[in-house]
């Protein structure tokens, strides 16, 4: 896929309950939340992340691969009013997201098996996935689900989130299921703060989000929801 990707800085932490408290109530007084919060000031998200035969995306993260990618589709509060499909490319502590907008017909038809319904020559992203699925057998496996309280700071793109009730759906693949059984896939009293920005984050949003012992995680919200999917003894993830 040819185009040009805007990479952005990407900090994970795994954090308590308490260290949430004292990092939202300052971020509160200081940025604003992202416009798309109800009124809990948080929304629901869940998305099905494909992986090949042989798990590469999986495997690559575990090794430490410096550039690698992703793909899922991700829905918001378990509506089909809007549909992603997203490859996300990893570069170090740098990241780049490509998204197109998919229907919920055409999301059926993808876990159907019909690929067809991604061959679209003028969205590149469709395209590639068309590929992928065709040639190298990608393919859902696992629906990952948690809710996000998000912040957003128009200066440098700044964008906090805190991901809590982490949850996996074990071998179901259909993130419209409203009786979805799922399971927590972090102890209750973890979270997971996100710290994204372009260029600069402005130092008092830093200050806001420091606490003494806090050290950056890699925190791959796939890697932890497809541990419960491990079929071998010698599956150490």
């Amino acid at each position: 896929m040819n185009q040009t990707l805007k990479y952005r800085n990407e900090l994970k932490f795994f954090i308590n309950r308490h260290q949430h408290h004292v990092m939202s109530t300052r971020l509160r007084s200081l940025i604003a939340q992202d416009q798309h919060v109800g009124s809990t000031g948080e929304y629901h998200i869940r998305s099905l992340y494909f992986d090949d035969m042989d798990n590469t995306a999986l495997h690559e993260k575990l090794g430490g691969i410096a550039r690698r990618a992703k793909y899922r589709i991700r829905i918001y509060n378990i509506s089909d009013n809007v549909i992603h499909l997203e490859k996300k490319i990893k570069m170090r502590d740098y990241i780049a997201k490509v998204k197109e907008p998919i229907t919920r017909e055409m999301y059926e038809q993808i876990l159907q098996g019909n690929l067809e319904v991604l061959y679209v020559p003028d969205k590149p992203l469709l395209m590639e996935m068309y590929h992928q699925m065709k040639h190298r057998r990608l393919a859902p496996k696992v629906i990952v689900d948690y809710v996000r309280e998000p912040y957003v700071y128009t200066h440098g793109n700044v964008r906090i989130t805190f991901d809590k009730e982490l949850r996996t759906g074990l071998h179901q693949t259909d993130i419209f299921n409203k009786d979805l059984t799922s399971i927590r896939a972090l102890d209750e009293d973890l979270m997971i703060l996100e710290v994204k920005y372009d260029d600069y984050l402005p130092e008092y949003i830093r200050a806001a989000v420091q606490m003494e012992g806090l050290q950056k995680q890699s925190a791959s919200k796939y890697v932890i929801c497809r541990k419960y999917l491990k079929s071998n003894t010698w599956e150490d993830y």
